[in-house]
């Protein structure tokens, strides 16, 4: 597999991305969304992984879209269109892996940086990073799923506060509103995020993607509806060898 804006590797269960656009703090460009399309089919096809991770190389996580490219496409609407459609395909896709995706933010997850980390299942940041949606002090709005991830997350009045006041959030906040799962030292998230996922891999597979697939699909449910797929892929899964080789232990 060929990627020009990230790097990508999987053994003992875990697929390791890394967003590698240094000098442009890894914003998001269409080669970087193809990259990033590329290592979805990737983890897909790879019945041995358990564990995605999603860090960064370089001072920042993600400073959100590629500026240059912005300007480039923005007046095309057929390839703005198309450009945007490609961004949400790939987050989607991202948010749909059948196994866990653990995000490590270090430096700053900016607008589309920050739509990237609402797309992970399990967040991991630094003390000193700082997550935002500056859009709209610069008369833009989110594009990227980040107007309807957001709210979904951490409520409606905490998302329009920060998309409409464009503010930063920092990790204490971040923690406290819901935003991320862990805060760790200063220089720290390297290690935590190959930690958590090592404790991942050690888990079942199965179980995993069965609880991932549960909590997906059940929130666009109503609750009756959820228990009965509880009931239904919770069946399926106590019938699988893992959950046989659980029982036995």
């Amino acid at each position: 597999m060929e990627l020009t804006t990230l790097t990508y590797a999987a053994d003992g269960g875990i697929a390791r991305a890394v967003l590698n656009r240094l000098a442009q703090l890894n914003a998001i460009s269409p080669a970087l969304l193809e990259d990033l399309d590329r290592i979805c089919e990737a983890v897909e096809k790879d019945r041995a992984v358990r564990v995605v991770t999603l860090t960064a190389a370089g001072r920042a996580f993600c400073a959100g879209a590629d500026l240059k490219a912005v300007e480039e496409l923005v007046l095309d609407a057929k390839r703005w269109s198309g450009f945007m459609r490609l961004w949400h395909r790939v987050f989607n896709r991202v948010e749909a892996l059948p196994v866990p995706v653990i995000a490590g933010v270090h430096g700053l997850a900016l607008a589309g940086g920050l739509e990237l980390v609402l797309v992970a299942d399990l967040v991991v940041m630094d003390a000193t990073a700082r997550l935002g949606d500056q859009h709209t002090n610069f008369g833009l709005i989110a594009g990227g799923g980040g107007s309807q991830r957001l709210p979904r997350l951490i409520g409606a009045r905490r998302a329009k506060e920060l998309m409409l006041l464009g503010g930063w959030v920092d990790a204490e906040q971040a923690l406290a509103w819901g935003l991320v799962n862990r805060v760790v030292a200063a220089g720290g998230v390297a290690a935590a995020v190959e930690e958590l996922a090592r404790e991942l891999a050690r888990k079942s597979g199965g179980a995993s993607r069965t609880a991932k697939r549960l909590v997906a699909q059940g929130l666009a449910l109503r609750l009756a509806a959820g228990l009965e797929l509880e009931l239904r892929l919770a069946g399926e899964h106590m019938r699988s060898a893992a959950a046989t080789e659980g029982l036995r232990a």
